[in-house]
């Protein structure tokens, strides 16, 4: 059953009572209408834990929530590659969702990272949007599974925090299908998730809640999504727009001069009735979600959880010499204050209260005792406050005593959070000067990264022998951390967004937070990887980057079409090392076919595998007709080129190991032209080119590259008149009437 075939008893309530339904009762639930068979929901945020707010705290007090996991956040378990890491982490989160009472939970986001300066980035995915929806997808699946429902944020083009409750994404059709609704698509067409939550930006200078195109057009007729669209907190400027263009609940509500609004727009003919009843029976489906309250969850059986998917989601950057693992009987100093008060998360909406926290140090300690290897720390820096000469002093003097230096380096969460976006990819510089006096003194140097968001590696990256980058993983980290460097565990994470040189050598800086209420994406579909692969923009570390204690060597791939537009692909693995270890198998597909330009490689597939040493694994992937598709501005729809298609099979996006190439018949979209069209545009037509040739003479004539070019781009209009020529006018009108047609 449908959301708008809940057999609300809608006939004979009153408009009064139906438009209520339409806002929340107060910030978390919603209104009930008992006559009608409609209870109350309880929401929650819960991107990566629970945040729910009880009776007695302030419902903005975000560090007082009930005790919950917190689970890995959206940027580890990006970098996990894992759809079962996000599966179990959903599915953990409803569990919690059912013992406390929550209905609906606020999450995942799965807006694409496209600057690293985002202040909110460690709360989603990845700068891909196949890796983000799948990854997405498989989170929404399992939390919903235990009962409650999720709410897919934030919809759409949401990628930055300044000025997010006013600014227009301005974004071309084309990036807009390729890069920035893609997982949104891939969430609502796999996953049914009960709600979608509407961004507080405009799009094109419309605001989101209010864009009908968005809401109606896209999501619900061509996506067949049949759940709620709810607004994000107070982002609904006009009520009456909003439920035109298809938004059905207004949160955190309570407003009765906005319901009175309502009422008098359907009074007056300006809204239809019957579209406060699609929107209450859509509501009204969400009781499906309440279900029975258990009695609890077992909480220490979710932190051992939470330290196991943490563990999966660390990406080991840099390795020389093979200084991790640490080995047994070493002499450790641990150094820096995020080791003994760890970042488990980012700030904001979604920061939990976690009933527990393992600490790095602490963790390490336990773990090194056991084998044979002693710890002493120092503290290095203080989080958010200015550098200590005596605290670099102290650390440099524990690391001269010891046989490895394990420095903990990061961003507080202060930096990164809801509202607030960066504006520098730099680590304080009292830690780049902690890390480099210890490098310059220590036997072996090892950086440990906790942030929500890639930080620049320069200018110590070549001075520190191991780089293991943490991000933030929830609150057993700490454990994970430990057994990663104790080599307890095998570090398996894979960068899910490029970590540059540079910030400029992001396309997205030149555009990025905008101005004068405007951020224009004038990169365009090159986003992320896209853009470092196709120009060859050097980068630190590429997307899809991941080391581990073992090697993997990718003998073949094979691939052969299996449908109209469709492929089998099957890629042969072998771990070559000498320990059990997973591996993320990354498919990207490449193209020079058609009439855009296209990145020089998209993902399209992956899978993590573990192999033990000297095991072959042959694993298949299924390649619909989207792997292969561009979104084309004219013909509205996606079109598979005819032509050649390489499908690449590598450890990350700049680095190919096998290739197998296949031949797609596709389609030629035929473009209606016009008098007004460029002559190039008659010429390119696959009905009429050959008779346009001959109705301008140029069948049998020689006529230069240089006068051909400007030809080109002229109007047939402008030609017909410049020419001189007696040109066949009413042929070429015949022409252009053919164009139509085909």
């Amino acid at each position: 059953m449908t959301h708008e075939q809940h057999p609300a008893a809608l006939d004979g309530i009153p408009l009064e009572k139906k438009v209520t339904l339409l806002s929340g009762r107060d910030f978390w639930t919603t209104r009930s209408l008992p006559e009608a068979g409609i209870d109350g929901v309880t929401m929650a945020d819960g991107p990566h834990g629970l945040r729910k707010q009880s009776g007695e705290h302030d419902h903005l007090a975000m560090y007082d929530s009930d005790p919950a996991t917190c689970f890995p956040p959206a940027v580890a378990v990006g970098t996990s590659w894992d759809v079962d890491v996000a599966a179990r982490v959903g599915a953990a989160i409803g569990r919690e969702a059912v013992a406390q009472g929550v209905h609906l939970v606020l999450g995942p986001g799965v807006n694409i990272k496209r600057s690293p300066l985002c202040g909110r980035n460690f709360e989603y995915y990845s700068e891909d949007p196949y890796l983000s929806g799948a990854l997405a997808a498989a989170f929404v699946r399992h939390l919903q599974a235990q009962g409650p429902g999720v709410s897919v944020k934030h919809f759409a083009a949401n990628n930055q925090e300044t000025n997010r409750q006013t600014i227009s994404a301005d974004v071309d059709p084309r990036t807009l299908r390729e890069i920035y609704l893609p997982a949104f698509e891939h969430v609502v067409r796999e996953a049914e998730p009960a709600t979608v939550m509407a961004a507080y930006n405009k799009i094109n200078g419309v605001f989101a809640c209010e864009n009908r195109w968005l809401l109606t057009d896209l999501l619900r007729e061509e996506w067949g999504f049949t759940g709620a669209v709810v607004s994000d907190w107070n982002a609904v400027v006009d009520r009456v727009a909003a439920l035109r263009a298809g938004l059905d609940l207004e949160m955190p509500g309570g407003d009765a001069g906005r319901d009175h609004e309502v009422l008098e727009a359907v009074r007056a003919g300006d809204l239809d009735a019957s579209v406060i009843d699609l929107s209450v029976r859509r509501i009204a489906g969400l009781d499906a979600r309440r279900g029975s309250r258990t009695a609890g969850v077992d909480l220490d059986a979710h932190h051992a959880l939470a330290r196991e998917l943490a563990a999966e989601c660390a990406v080991l950057l840099r390795n020389e010499h093979d200084t991790l693992p640490l080995r047994g009987g070493v002499r450790i100093a641990v150094l820096g204050a995020l080791a003994e008060h760890p970042r488990i998360q980012g700030g904001g909406s979604a920061h939990v209260n976690a009933y527990r926290v393992d600490v790095p140090v602490e963790e390490i300690r336990a773990v090194a005792a056991a084998h044979g290897s002693a710890v002493a720390y120092a503290t290095g820096y203080r989080l958010d406050e200015p550098g200590s000469e005596e605290l670099v002093a102290e650390a440099v003097a524990a690391a001269r005593q010891c046989d490895v230096a394990v420095v903990f380096a990061g961003l507080s969460e202060r930096w990164e959070s809801e509202g607030v976006d960066r504006d520098s990819l730099d680590l304080p510089a009292e830690q780049v000067e902690l890390i480099r006096a210890v490098a310059g003194v220590a036997p072996r140097t090892v950086v440990v990264l906790s942030n929500g968001g890639v930080v620049s590696l320069e200018p110590w990256h070549d001075d520190v022998d191991a780089v293991l980058e943490a991000f933030v993983l929830g609150q057993g980290g700490g454990r994970a951390i430990a057994e990663l460097l104790l080599g307890v565990r095998n570090p398996s994470g894979h960068l899910a967004e490029t970590i540059p040189v540079r910030l400029h050598d992001h396309a997205s800086s030149l555009n990025f937070p905008g101005e004068q209420g405007h951020v224009r994406y004038g990169e365009g579909i090159f986003v992320g990887y896209r853009q470092f692969s196709t120009f060859g923009t050097p980068v630190r570390y590429p997307f899809g980057h991941g080391l581990s204690y073992t090697t993997f060597v990718t003998r073949s791939v094979s691939a052969r079409v299996t449908g109209p537009d469709s492929v089998t692909v099957e890629v042969e693995v072998e771990n070559t090392g000498g320990r059990e270890g997973k591996h993320v198998v990354q498919v990207y597909v490449a193209t020079t076919a058609g009439p855009v330009r296209r990145p020089v490689r998209e993902l399209r597939a992956f899978t993590k595998i573990e192999l033990s040493p000297g095991q072959r694994e042959t694993v298949r992937f299924e390649l619909g007709r989207r792997a292969f598709a561009y979104w084309d501005i004219d013909a509205g729809a996606w079109v598979v080129a005819p032509g050649t298609y390489e499908v690449q099979v590598g450890p990350d996006a700049h680095t190919v190991e096998v290739t197998a190439s296949v031949e797609l018949a596709g389609e030629i979209v035929a473009r209606e032209v016009t008098l007004d069209s460029t002559i190039g545009a008659w010429l390119e037509h696959p009905v009429i080119s050959a008779p346009t040739l001959q109705a301008l003479g140029f069948a049998d004539a020689t006529i230069s590259e240089e006068h051909m070019a400007m030809v080109r781009s002229m109007t047939m209009r402008q030609f017909i008149t410049i020419s001189g020529l007696d040109l066949p006018v009413e042929r070429l009108q015949e022409l252009a009437a053919t164009s139509r047609t085909h």
